[in-house]
């Protein structure tokens, strides 16, 4: 299984991707809420996968954030919904926007969104009910998920250990955006972070 990548972004025509792995396109598909925190062509670029493996294709899907791969994951897992619906999914509604609508028993709003029916909605409801907070505690039990531009894992992995100790979002960021961050560990960001605050 093919984890994440991490290479130049080749091609963008979304919601395809092509990204340039020492010299070996990867071509992916991705919701619009990741083609939205796409660098430029050219750029650097590491994205969280899930393979898709059919008899006829094998289709490796993108995500910039382990919540949005964790959503993608979970609704496969629902009668009737395929990889395609998924990113639908993914595409027209955040991560915390779909965890309220499970919480909320809100079909209406789920029923706006491409593909998705009335059926569909209530079962959406009805299997995501028990598992949304094991598949997405931040945004199912209403906490601030991070900034849009907290996108690389490292950076997301950090931001998320700072959230643990007890420190805001808002400052969060702030702590961050004082810190070298790109190509560094999430250990290495984290040591800035603590030493620039430490008395």
């Amino acid at each position: 299984m093919i984890g994440f990548l991490r290479g130049v972004l080749a091609h963008k025509a979304p919601p395809f991707l092509i990204v340039d792995v020492n010299g070996v396109g990867y071509e992916l598909e991705v919701p619009m809420s990741t083609v939205f925190h796409l660098p430029d062509l050219g750029s650097r670029v590491e994205l969280l996968t899930h393979l898709v493996v059919r008899e006829d294709a094998q289709i490796l899907f993108g995500f910039s954030t382990e919540e949005e791969r964790g959503l993608f994951r979970s609704l496969l897992k629902v009668n009737g919904v395929g990889a395609k619906l998924a990113l639908t999914i993914l595409s027209g509604i955040s991560v915390d926007g779909f965890a309220q609508c499970v919480r909320n028993e809100d079909k209406a709003t789920l029923v706006r969104l491409p593909g998705v029916g009335r059926k569909t909605a209530e079962r959406l409801i009805l299997d995501m009910r028990d598992r949304i907070e094991a598949v997405l505690p931040a945004a199912a039990n209403g906490a601030t998920p991070p900034p849009a531009d907290v996108r690389s894992v490292p950076r997301t992995e950090a931001f998320n250990a700072l959230i643990s100790l007890g420190y805001k979002p808002g400052e969060t960021q702030k702590m961050l955006d004082a810190v070298a961050t790109d190509g560094e560990t999430t250990e290495d960001i984290l040591r800035q972070v603590l030493r620039a605050v430490a008395p």
